[in-house]
C-alpha cells in the first residue's frame, strides 16, 4: 500500500494545496481592499434636474443632502418629498453599480 506520500493522493500534493490556499488568502485581501473602497468612494444621487443632490459611499451611508430652495414650496410638500426618495433611489442605484464593479468579479462571496 503505497498510495499515500506526502500529499493529497490525486490532488498532486501538498505544493498545490498550498498555492489554492495562498490564491485563496490573495484573492480575500483583494476582496477586502475593494469593501474597503467602498467606504471612500461617493456617489451623488440627483433628482428634479439638480433640485435635490444626495451624496453618499458606495455601501449607502449617506454623508450629505442638498436641497435647492426652488424645491421648497410650502403649499406642496409631497413634491419635495417625493424629489428626495428619487434622489436617494437614484444614489442607490449609482452605489450599487460601483460595488458591482468592485466587488462583481468576486462572484458574491462573502457578501
Amino acid at each position: 500500500m503505497g498510495g499515500f506520500r506526502g500529499g493529497f493522493g490525486g490532488f498532486g500534493g501538498g505544493n498545490q494545496m498550498q498555492n489554492l490556499m495562498k490564491q485563496a488568502q490573495k484573492m480575500q485581501e483583494e476582496m477586502q481592499k475593494a469593501q474597503a473602497e467602498l467606504d471612500e468612494t461617493e456617489v451623488v444621487g440627483v433628482s428634479g434636474g439638480g433640485l435635490v443632490k444626495i451624496t453618499m459611499t458606495a455601501k449607502k451611508v449617506v454623508r450629505a443632502v442638498e436641497i435647492n430652495p426652488d424645491a421648497v414650496d410650502t403649499e406642496d410638500i409631497t413634491m419635495l418629498e417625493d424629489l428626495i426618495v428619487a434622489a436617494l433611489n437614484d444614489g442607490y442605484k449609482k452605489a450599487d453599480a460601483v460595488s458591482e464593479e468592485k466587488l462583481g468579479r468576486f462572484g458574491g462571496l462573502g457578501l
